[in-house]
This record gives C-alpha cells, sequence and structure tokens, in this order.
C-alpha cells in the first residue's frame, strides 16, 4: 500500500544528503579496499622474520632458496 498523497520532489530534497553520504561511505571503503588488496599483494608470500633451519643431522644452518 502506498502513501495517499506523495511528493516526488519534495522527497528528493529531503533525502538529497544522506544518499551523498552514503555515496561517499561506499567510494571511501572501496578505496580501503583496494588499498588493502594492493598492500597485501606489495608484501607477498615471503615471510618476514623467518628463522633459519637447522639440518638435524649436521647441526649446520641451511641456506634459504
Amino acid at each position: 500500500m502506498s502513501a495517499p498523497k506523495t511528493n516526488i520532489e519534495k522527497q528528493e530534497r529531503r533525502h538529497k544528503v544522506p544518499l551523498i553520504g552514503m555515496v561517499a561511505v561506499v567510494l571511501f571503503a572501496s578505496a580501503l579496499l583496494v588499498g588493502l588488496i594492493l598492500w597485501l599483494g606489495y608484501q607477498g608470500n615471503e615471510p618476514g622474520n623467518a628463522e633459519p633451519q637447522i639440518d638435524g643431522r649436521t647441526g649446520a644452518e641451511e641456506q634459504a632458496d
């Protein structure tokens, strides 16, 4: 059931600022998501502080490839 008397122009004016705010929030969240994806891609899969691997047979440190 719809409202009996709706003034579309008046409703457009009333909702203009909230709609602009919602669009701004979506754009900001999208920029953050793209930034996160780029940052994760830049970091790669390399471990930051890998501990040296010790050969159990000799006790010597193995070289990382």
